[in-house]
């Protein structure tokens, strides 16, 4: 795509083309192209109804990353390429981390920052918000264990782009990142009186049926967060942001001053 406004004819046959290949995912609206540019996504394509008034929107939301959107951006029709247009009129598409390297980032030693282990969630809406959280407090990753693919388009759409944030990606019990397993359950003990280590795994399960026995069993530290009596139990971003927010969160020289 070498001209922002030539043929859109041609512009939606290479992002027809791009689409196809499985080692790329949509980037729906411009919260989520922003996020992926400025930790480092790799973009391939990005496409929008009026080219110019994207750029504009950068320069608003994002100076930062407005002349890789204007270089990037071409004009074609949203609708014939998409399921649903975001209200920002801009969709791209970028490659997918490479996976061995992100798993070696999870097992690394001396992590300075947990990772969230979400056990069979049901829910690609939270998952995504659980990506958002992570990046937002430095984690170090998240990993699912179960079917349901983290990477999954409802899921990047949720996670507003911060995929590209932090590390994501499903394992299984006997491959989960070294350190001391924290799991959430309603009889362990209270969080505040724990300190969690930096080098911690968050465990937490479905809202329905919260960790599996398997997950129970490998547990270190079963963990409760303060709920009154009577009320079932809390949104899993809920939780996650919770139990985040004891650890400590990103240290003061690495907090950014725009919102996630």
């Amino acid at each position: 795509m070498s001209e922002q406004h030539g043929d859109p004819g041609q512009v939606a046959r290479e992002w027809r083309e791009a689409a196809g290949r499985e080692d790329v995912v949509l980037l729906d609206g411009f919260h989520a192209l922003k996020h992926a540019l400025r930790f480092g996504a790799r973009v391939e394509a990005v496409v929008a109804d009026d080219p110019e008034a994207v750029g504009a929107l950068a320069a608003e939301l994002a100076p930062d990353v407005e002349a890789r959107v204007r270089g990037l951006v071409r004009g074609t029709e949203l609708k014939g390429l998409l399921a649903r247009v975001h209200p920002t009129g801009v969709a791209a598409l970028a490659v997918r981390p490479d996976r061995e390297a992100g798993l070696e980032a999870l097992r690394r030693p001396g992590r300075t920052a947990p990772i969230v282990v979400l056990d069979n969630p049901r829910n690609l809406g939270n998952v995504g918000a659980v990506v958002r959280l992570a990046a937002g407090f430095g984690a170090t990753g998240v990993v699912t264990r179960g079917d349901l693919d983290p990477w999954h388009p409802n899921v990047v759409r949720a996670g507003a782009g911060l995929h590209y944030a932090t590390t994501v990606d499903r394992v299984e019990l006997e491959t989960l990142p070294p350190g001391p397993l924290y799991a959430l359950d309603p009889e362990g003990e209270d969080i505040r009186a724990l300190t969690l280590p930096d080098d911690a795994l968050l465990a937490f399960g479905s809202e329905r049926h919260g960790i599996s026995p398997e997950l129970r069993a490998r547990a270190d530290h079963l963990v409760s967060l303060p709920m009154r009596p009577q009320v079932s139990s809390y949104n899993l971003a809920t939780s996650v942001a919770m139990a985040l927010f004891h650890w400590g969160g990103p240290h003061l020289d690495q907090a950014h001053p725009e919102p996630l």
